[in-house]
């Protein structure tokens, strides 16, 4: 692991655009160009990610964690974490089956994605994106 940083954000929509600046901009700190594809589809994976907690996580929860990491083979992975504790995996593809695109979106960019439970303190939901060689 070269660089890894997380920050909490409010369980708003404006949210969702600021996790996307922090993504860019840390990354481009870390030497991410702005033609990289990798920045591009890291962006807009925390975008989905990001969405889908603002959009369905827990009424009660006022924050979600964001995390990015860049790895020293240039990939990034990208964790987006909050406090559902139903069964991870089959509530996220429920959840992205009724808008129909975001899990086919995170599927199609990310080299690898899934799901850790983190037991009581909800779940975390991770998509690895590959530099291109």
């Amino acid at each position: 692991m070269l660089r890894r940083d997380s920050f909490r954000l409010p369980r708003h929509p404006a949210s969702v655009g600021l996790a996307r600046r922090r993504v860019r901009d840390h990354l481009a700190d870390w030497g991410h160009g702005p033609d990289d594809p990798s920045l591009h589809d890291a962006v807009l994976l925390v975008s989905e990610l990001a969405t889908n907690v603002v959009r369905h996580g827990p009424l009660l929860e006022r924050e979600f964690e964001v995390a990015v990491t860049a790895l020293s083979d240039g990939s990034c992975l990208i964790e987006v974490s909050d406090e559902d504790q139903t069964e991870p995996r089959l509530r996220l593809v429920t959840e992205w089956e009724e808008t129909g695109r975001g899990l086919r979106l995170v599927e199609h960019i990310a080299a690898a994605w899934g799901v850790w439970s983190r037991g009581r303190h909800g779940k975390t939901v991770w998509a690895l994106v590959l530099t291109e060689a």
